[in-house]
């Protein structure tokens, strides 16, 4: 009730508002992307016609440990020990980081090794790179948004400030987590 009141003072709630807003806005973009490819692809006439790199896998993995470290990390925050809170905070920006440079190094497989381009005769290969595109500029922002909050960390400030923080961050991290293993789940059901 106390951190209720004091947030309150602070005038956190709309912000955290505006994060669901956006969260919303992002489900429904990708909602709508997958909706398109679905469209296109049109009962298999149009298909990925292509097996999924095996090194998705290893990002969606990869992914997955940084939401359980985004978690042990915001239940530090909440205990207010902080020294946790930075270490798993650094482990899961870490593990985005490897996140973001998996994904690159798969466009390296879909390019050259595999023939698949961005710009060819069958879009749905294109909606594959539209498909990470897209989440990889959300984890991009989720990086930013770790960064800003390990940062904060640092800084003396109140503690019901640094929960918002981490919650503001939690909140946003387990949602690209949670669309990436979507996008390679429904990538996977239409390979070919």
């Amino acid at each position: 009730m106390a951190q209720i009141q004091q947030e309150d003072k602070l005038n956190l709630a709309p912000k955290k508002f505006n994060m669901w807003i956006f969260i919303f806005t992002s489900f429904m973009f990708f909602a709508a992307l997958t909706s398109g490819f679905i469209v296109y692809a049109g009962g298999g006439k149009h298909g990925i016609n292509f097996k999924m790199p095996q090194v998705f896998l290893y990002s969606t993995i990869i992914i997955a440990a940084s939401s359980i470290t985004m978690f042990m990390a915001s239940r530090a925050a909440k205990r207010v020990q902080i020294a946790q809170q930075r270490l798993f905070l650094s482990l899961t920006i870490g593990l985005g980081v490897a996140f973001f440079a998996i994904q690159v190094y798969a466009w390296l497989i879909l390019l050259p090794s595999m023939g698949i381009y961005f710009s060819n005769p069958n879009a749905s290969q294109s909606f594959v790179y539209v498909f990470i595109w897209m989440h990889l500029l959300h984890i991009l922002a989720g990086l930013l948004l770790l960064i800003n909050t390990l940062i904060r960390s640092y800084k003396n400030v109140a503690p019901v400030k640094n929960l918002f923080n981490m919650q503001m961050s939690s909140i946003f991290w387990h949602f690209v987590d949670i669309i990436w293993i979507y996008l390679y789940v429904f990538l996977l059901l239409n390979q070919y």
